[in-house]
């Protein structure tokens, strides 16, 4: 789950989420995220990106992506349906202790934030509602830094 990232970005990161195997994706709304975000062209053009991220990885199973243009209705109705009671749910906070595990075997739910990050409210609600804070590290990441990041953390085998 990510809050749409700038438009150029966008692109790159559907791309290489593609690539890496991400099954799916959920792009959302969150303070942070310029209204104007919603309206632009790429958003369009999602399918010809999954594309070239399913060429590159040789690939032919494309991701679920799904939009929300609305935070709290988000967070509040359809996350908790998305976690499961053996899923766990990890939302990328810089200011918490916790450290994000490492080499999971299980599937599992990831939430970034914009760039600037979610604000207090944001975060508070995500755990209010099934999330676990964990920190990626003590530098603040750009999207399409965290996500590749997230990913090899997570599901590395070694």
């Amino acid at each position: 789950i990510v809050a749409l990232p700038r438009p150029k970005v966008l692109r790159r990161l559907i791309m290489d989420a593609v690539t890496m195997g991400v099954q799916q994706m959920i792009l959302i709304h969150s303070y942070r995220v310029d209204k104007s975000y919603w309206q632009t062209p790429f958003l369009q053009q999602l399918e010809h990106y999954i594309t070239l991220g399913l060429e590159q990885a040789g690939d032919t199973i494309a991701p679920k992506i799904e939009l929300y243009k609305r935070f709290k209705p988000f967070v509040e109705d359809v996350l908790p349906q998305l976690i499961h009671a053996h899923s766990p749910a990890y939302v990328a906070h810089p200011y918490t202790e916790q450290q994000m595990p490492f080499a999971i075997e299980h599937a599992c739910t990831v939430i970034i934030g914009p760039e600037g990050g979610f604000i207090p409210y944001e975060i508070d609600l995500l755990i209010k509602n099934g999330c676990q804070a964990v920190s990626l590290g003590n530098r603040i990441l750009r999207t399409e830094t965290a996500i590749p990041y997230v990913i090899g953390r997570l599901f590395s085998t070694s």
